[in-house]
């Protein structure tokens, strides 16, 4: 299976970026985490795959729940970074929807936001059953549509600075799209093979600062800071003008920002 215009734009955007997303984006993708890890049933000695590790933080919890834990990311500098994090686990560079495993190799397969950066999600999570046993667990998180309040706010700035997403960005092709709902969701796992699923929506407020949250665009993370970064300096300045503006919207009193997240958990066992 070729790779797509979007999966070669993902790549791009993620090149070199380890330290940044640490800095920025990464305490937010950490939350699910211990309800992932419930959801794929990880406990002492089980054979996990976490995909799409990033700097390691589901390695990092699932090592500290006693499972025997492999790890991959498509990005070289994620990988070391999460080898560093997690130095008892397998950690290796591999994208989806390819996995260098063989057929039921783990008992569980984790992907906390990995269907987000790929260009054929359902080809993804059937890769992601190909590698677990018969009756073993997969459960995997996406962000929900429409977007959570927190989450939306630095495209409402990007929008209200007149910006719009440039033309190599490509967004994920129409026949490979799914409803960022729990039943979208859950009906793509069970299109991929996945059985006894289910889906939940997961809302928590992530807590930050309006410089650590402005440092993950600025930098160029992800798709949001790959439209931000490629703009001239002055149509930068004018984002960041609206970000502060829109920000104080979710403003403490001490200045801290309590952005509302939510976040899709789907949960299936592989075919027997």
């Amino acid at each position: 299976m070729t790779e797509t215009a979007f999966d070669t734009a993902e790549r791009q955007a993620w090149a070199g970026q380890a330290a940044a997303y640490a800095a920025s984006f990464a305490k937010l993708c950490a939350y699910p985490v211990p309800a992932l890890l419930r959801a794929a049933g990880v406990g002492e000695g089980v054979r996990l795959l976490d995909v799409g590790t990033g700097t390691g933080t589901v390695a990092v919890a699932a090592g500290a729940r006693g499972a025997k834990v492999t790890a991959v990311d498509a990005e070289p500098g994620m990988v070391a970074r999460a080898a560093r994090e997690a130095p008892r686990a397998d950690v290796r560079c591999a994208a989806l929807p390819h996995l260098p495993f063989a057929d039921g190799e783990f008992d569980a397969v984790v992907g906390n936001f990995v269907l987000n950066h790929v260009g054929r999600p359902r080809a993804a999570l059937a890769e992601l059953a190909r590698v677990t046993r018969p009756g073993g667990r997969v459960a995997v998180t996406v962000w929900a549509a429409p977007a959570a309040p927190g989450q939306a706010l630095l495209g409402r700035a990007v929008q209200a600075a007149g910006v719009t997403r440039p033309a190599h960005l490509p967004p994920l092709a129409a026949e490979d799209d799914f409803p960022r709902t729990e039943q979208g969701l859950a009906a793509l796992l069970e299109r991929a093979g996945l059985r006894d699923g289910g889906c939940e929506t997961l809302r928590w407020d992530h807590r930050t600062t309006p410089e650590e949250w402005w440092s993950g665009p600025a930098a160029g993370v992800a798709t949001i800071g790959q439209v931000v970064t490629g703009q001239t300096p002055a149509v930068i300045a004018r984002i960041k003008e609206h970000f502060v503006t829109l920000a104080a919207e979710f403003a403490g009193d001490d200045g801290t920002l309590v952005l509302p997240h939510a976040a899709l958990l789907a949960h299936g066992r592989a075919a027997s």
